[in-house]
């Protein structure tokens, strides 16, 4: 291969982790952020005062400082996670507490004669988030989901500081061995956004097809 597409062979095991760490950690942050969103709309009150605490230390606390407490603060304590560990579960929760508020914020924008309806139709309150509110508060959750999913792929990159060997991590090891830094961010740079944009056109795609038959 010709400069700098030789550099490519030694980036793409960074690929492949960037890629692992960002599905894994969605698919986490995802059901947190549903979890946490009910919690915070729930009618019990110790529930609504949890579901707070854990958004909002999530959101007030530093991404990687939150990293650096999972990968070399829990071993004093008995629990040692891998690397990849940390990160996923360090990634999905930091994302899953900005995620809830997109639900709990989606449901709420619902206007109340819908669940007035419901009422009418004899639904039960479950028939009613399911049928009526879920379905329309969805499409308002698209968009900064689609969001929220490419912060945390851009987020991934703080992994390379705990020792894991994500694209970022990659990239770095080969500007020290190589000293062709401008080819090497370049290309990473490249990579991050040839990773994001599948993303925002997946999320543009759901966006068009469940917007379909709405005013």
């Amino acid at each position: 291969m010709s400069p700098p597409l030789d550099l490519l062979p030694a980036l793409l095991p960074g690929v492949v982790v960037t890629l692992q760490l960002t599905v894994f950690s969605s698919i986490l942050a995802l059901i947190i952020a549903f979890v946490v969103g009910f919690g915070r709309l729930s009618k019990y009150g110790p529930v609504r005062v949890v579901s707070s605490a854990y958004v909002e230390f999530f959101r007030g606390t530093s991404l990687l400082v939150q990293l650096f407490w999972a990968y070399f603060v829990l071993p004093h304590f008995g629990l040692e996670l891998a690397a990849m560990h940390a990160g996923v579960l360090v990634l999905g929760l930091n994302y899953g507490a900005y995620g809830s508020e997109v639900v709990r914020s989606s449901i709420l924008a619902v206007p109340k004669s819908q669940t007035e309806a419901g009422i009418a139709l004899n639904m039960t309150p479950t028939q009613i988030m399911h049928r009526i509110i879920l379905p329309q508060a969805f499409l308002t959750m698209l968009p900064p989901f689609g969001n929220l999913l490419i912060e945390l792929l851009k987020g991934t990159a703080l992994v390379s500081l705990i020792t894991l060997g994500d694209l970022m991590f990659m990239g770095a090891q080969l500007r020290v061995t190589t000293l062709r830094t401008t080819e090497v961010f370049s290309l990473v740079l490249i990579i991050y956004f040839i990773i994001a944009y599948p993303l925002i056109l997946g999320v543009r795609t759901l966006e068009s097809k469940f917007s379909k038959g709405r005013a």
